[in-house]
């Protein structure tokens, strides 16, 4: 970095809190063409429609309902 710059007065970004973080998931074939596609017809970017889809689960507490069959 330059010499000549002079950060002394700069402050933190107060939106930080807001910013997206970086994970990594493994999704199957099938789901990221089916985003995908409705993207495609959106004009939405697939990856930005899969976050406002599972911010709305979130928000409205959305479950999904698994049962486990037993081996025996």
């Amino acid at each position: 970095m330059r010499k000549e710059y002079d950060f002394s007065k700069g402050r933190r970004n107060p939106y930080a809190s807001r910013l997206k973080r970086q994970v990594t998931i493994r999704l199957d074939d099938r789901t990221i063409k089916y985003f995908q596609a409705i993207s495609k017809e959106c004009g939405i970017p697939y990856q930005t429609l899969i976050n406002l889809y599972l911010r709305d689960c979130a928000a409205s507490g959305k479950r999904l309902a698994l049962t486990w069959k037993s081996v025996a």
